[in-house]
């Protein structure tokens, strides 16, 4: 890979807001690191894996945030290890960047479908894109859609008494806004 070194360097004025304007220097380089290339670096070290990416961030700035996951569970040394690799794969002139590797948050809701796989039986909150908010077991999953079991309370005609029944709803992604999974401690 060909690396060139061009600047560009803008001088602009900011309003401070107070009637001040201060220059300020921006500095553009090509020597930035690109989501292709960070994503195409963890691709190549999670093949052969039982990992896989969940989020991928590159910030101006230089900051890239990733967030790992796998069916079994992420330690600190899979995070670690992939650290690592990306430190002895990014280009060599590229020395002013943040890199932070982490596994994806159990609080957090889902950004891939391996994790509505990884999370089937599972109790979790699903935030519709109409607005409802519905808690259930998360019971089959697809490429297009998934099923939620809940549980409601139903007077039957003639009966006293609700009675629990279980319902089995589908959604497409698209439908769903989040889904979270649940933790409860008993």
């Amino acid at each position: 890979m060909v690396v060139y070194d061009i600047f560009i360097i803008f001088a602009l004025e900011r309003n401070t807001g107070r009637g001040h304007r201060v220059p300020f220097v921006v500095e553009i380089s090509d020597q930035m690191i690109t989501k292709d290339i960070v994503n195409q670096l963890v691709e190549e070290h999670l093949k052969d894996t039982e990992f896989y990416l969940v989020d991928l961030k590159v910030s101006p700035d230089q900051r890239i945030s990733i967030e790992i996951d796998a069916f079994q569970g992420v330690s600190i040394d899979d995070c670690v290890q992939l650290n690592r690799f990306l430190i002895e794969n990014l280009s060599p002139e590229i020395e002013d960047y943040e890199l932070e590797v982490s596994s994806a948050g159990i609080t957090e809701p889902f950004k891939v479908l391996l994790q509505y796989r990884k999370n089937i039986g599972k109790e979790v909150e699903v935030l519709t894109r109409d607005g409802r908010k519905l808690t259930g077991i998360l019971a089959e999953v697809s490429d297009d859609a998934f099923q939620l079991k809940i549980e409601k309370k139903v007077k039957e005609e003639g009966a006293k008494r609700k009675v629990t029944v279980e319902e089995i709803l589908t959604f497409t992604y698209t439908e769903v806004k989040t889904t979270k999974m649940i933790i409860r401690f008993k």
